[in-house]
């Protein structure tokens, strides 16, 4: 048999060429009555379809109803053999192959076929066979290009070599790249499944602003987009988070929400970061930080499932059973270890700064002593959360997932006090793989103390932290009115994506990830 290698494509040419030969194909389908960009022809079936009627059925079998199939889809890949051709056809299901020969289709349709290219759209009606090489095919009756592809696809079946190239030309890479798009299919799969699973529980999804004034533009710790809105004259910032105004929500009487939305955040990229991404946040009264780690175990188990088959994942050749319960690691107490103090020493302050000195000094990597130095600014409870995040994050479970629990109150201005210790809020973060995928917390309702910590927020901000939240006065407003007791969550819907596709990079689970310019 023939290579399966494009037909008619000269690969040693320049890609000029290979774009002029195929505008004289579209010529030559225009000559024959056939537009090469033509409409109103719509297949009534897919690959699937054939594979889930037929099976491993042999030819025999297939051939006591054998149809007629109308298919449809992107030419891959042509074996031709003079007078007839095997074409491997993908459409939004899988691929199936079509037989195309002189004597069947007849002069005409077989001329159209003779016009084709790798890359082309092209549709097929035929009975369904299976080769002498056991492949099922449709053996086509009819055959027709229905859209003239001039620019070639990449070589054969490597696909897109260039990573960066990979991520500019998603359109490409959807096409040659194997794995791409089931990598996107089960990102879907996420959604709905989440979706599917609040929807169920009692929660209602609704949507929040995603321009903010910029007293509105709070919820999390980050700095966020600038832009300005003409016909108002008025400066706004794209949200950082939905939090507010989900809890908003609350006020008025919706018990449980939830909104799966898009965040921007004006900081770096690599490969857990993106400035632009998905999370789902969602907030239920008379709830707990406690019954919220119970729901999210419940939650990871059922994507583990219904995304991948089974409660145990892989993700960069680490087993990682996402079977409930997790275990918690507290951060109080094992980022005061990490420097050398008891929790109760470290949250006073007794010795911190001595012990942070001597940690930054012997930390090797660059950034992470970075951090301990910026962290000697802040306040003792930050301190230990900036030790946890670099001494201890790397060694959480790698086979489970783990809930890390007891934040310093400064960590998180919107957390609820801990009653049994007001120096610690009812808050946990869930870290699979060694990555962060949730954050949840009792929320905060009393407005006095919310006041307070915004405030403590702008005194931040004026010492020149540019991630402090802004004062929301209409949030604490809202609050004023009656918040019932809540708890709240999110969940980065880029990084689930991540551990259920085993991708390593989050550009690998976005369509189209933010890349600088080539220039």
């Amino acid at each position: 048999m023939a290579d399966q290698t494009p037909l008619s494509d000269d690969l040693g040419a320049t890609e000029r060429e290979i774009i002029a030969h195929r505008l004289e194909k579209a010529a030559g389908l225009r000559a024959l009555g056939v537009n090469p960009y033509g409409n109103g022809l719509s297949p009534t079936h897919l690959a699937a379809d054939l594979v889930a009627r037929y099976g491993d059925l042999p030819a025999a079998q297939i051939a006591e109803d054998p149809g007629p199939w109308s298919v449809a889809g992107r030419v891959l890949a042509v074996r031709d053999f003079g007078k007839a051709a095997f074409l491997k056809l993908q459409d939004r299901s899988g691929q199936i192959q079509v037989w195309v020969k002189k004597d069947r289709v007849g002069e005409r349709d077989f001329a159209v076929y003779k016009l084709l290219d790798v890359g082309d759209i092209v549709a097929a009606t035929g009975p369904a066979t299976r080769t002498r090489t056991g492949e099922l095919t449709v053996e086509a009756a009819g055959f027709t290009i229905l859209t003239k592809a001039t620019r070639p696809l990449p070589e054969k079946w490597h696909g897109l070599t260039d990573v960066e190239q990979r991520y500019r030309q998603r359109y490409v890479d959807l096409v040659v790249t194997p794995g791409v798009r089931e990598v996107f299919v089960k990102r879907a799969r996420i959604v709905s499944t989440i979706r599917r699973f609040l929807d169920e529980r009692g929660y209602l999804e609704v949507e929040t602003p995603t321009l903010h004034k910029p007293e509105e533009a709070g919820g999390a710790a980050a700095r966020p987009f600038e832009t300005h809105h003409n016909a108002l004259d008025l400066e706004l910032k794209l949200r950082i988070a939905t939090e507010l105004h989900l809890k908003r929500l609350v006020v008025g009487g919706l018990d449980r929400v939830y909104e799966i939305g898009r965040i921007w955040r004006n900081e770096g990229i690599d490969r857990r970061h993106n400035p632009e991404f998905t999370t789902i946040e969602f907030y239920q009264a008379y709830a707990t930080h406690q019954d919220l780690m119970t729901l999210t175990e419940q939650l990871f188990h059922e994507l583990a499932v219904q995304v991948t088959g089974a409660p145990v994942i892989t993700f960069q050749g680490q087993a990682i059973d996402l079977t409930p319960p997790y275990p918690r690691v507290s951060m109080l107490a094992e980022g005061a270890r990490a420097l050398g103090l008891s929790p109760e020493d470290a949250l006073a302050g007794r010795g911190l700064a001595e012990a942070l000195a001597r940690a930054a000094a012997r930390e090797q990597d660059g950034a992470d002593a970075w951090k301990l130095e910026q962290a000697a600014r802040r306040s003792p409870g930050e301190i230990v959360a900036a030790a946890f995040e670099v001494f201890c994050e790397r060694q959480l479970p790698k086979d489970r997932p783990a809930f890390v629990v007891d934040f310093p109150l400064e960590t998180s201005p919107l957390s609820r006090r801990r009653d049994a210790d007001p120096r610690l809020v009812d808050r946990f973060e869930l870290f699979v793989a060694g990555m962060e995928v949730a954050n949840a917390f009792s929320e905060l309702n009393d407005p006095a103390d919310q006041r307070a910590r915004f405030e403590a927020q702008l005194k931040a901000k004026a010492a020149g932290d540019d991630e402090a939240m802004p004062f929301d006065e209409d949030f604490v407003r809202a609050l004023e009115h009656g918040m019932p007791p809540t708890a709240g969550e999110g969940i980065g819907v880029d990084r689930l994506a991540m551990l259920l596709t085993d991708s390593p990079s989050i550009r690998d689970v976005i369509l189209f990830p933010l890349l600088k310019t080539r220039e």
